[in-house]
């Protein structure tokens, strides 16, 4: 791991009906990604891809917690929870290791990125 990777410190149609209503509401709840707290007292780096070799595009603020998208393999890295070459997808082009976000899992807890 880099030392500079962390720093202590929906398209579903509506025809109006209850019912119909009820299920699109489920149906958008359920697509959204679960979200993640990032290890506490850390700041970490965002990577425009899976490596501490890529463009860091943003820093977390303390306290935040990510969606986990998808899930890739890239550059092996040690934090809080462990090590890992798992990298989670947060937003479009923006990744963070998976050894800063508390998912509960030393494996993959969403689908890969394709």
């Amino acid at each position: 791991m880099g030392s500079d990777e962390a720093t202590a410190v929906s398209g579903v149609a509506d025809s109006g009906t209850p019912e119909t209503a009820d299920a699109s509401a489920d149906a958008i709840t359920t697509m959204a990604a679960k979200r993640y707290p990032i290890a506490p007292g850390v700041r970490v780096n965002v990577r425009s891809g899976p490596g501490t070799i890529y463009e860091i595009v943003k820093i977390l603020p303390l306290g935040a917690s990510v969606p986990v998208n998808c899930q890739r393999r890239g550059e092996t890295v040690t934090g809080p929870y462990g090590t890992s070459n798992i990298w989670d997808n947060i937003a479009n082009g923006q990744y963070v290791s998976d050894t800063y976000v508390h998912t509960g899992s030393d494996g993959y807890v969403a689908a890969p990125c394709s």
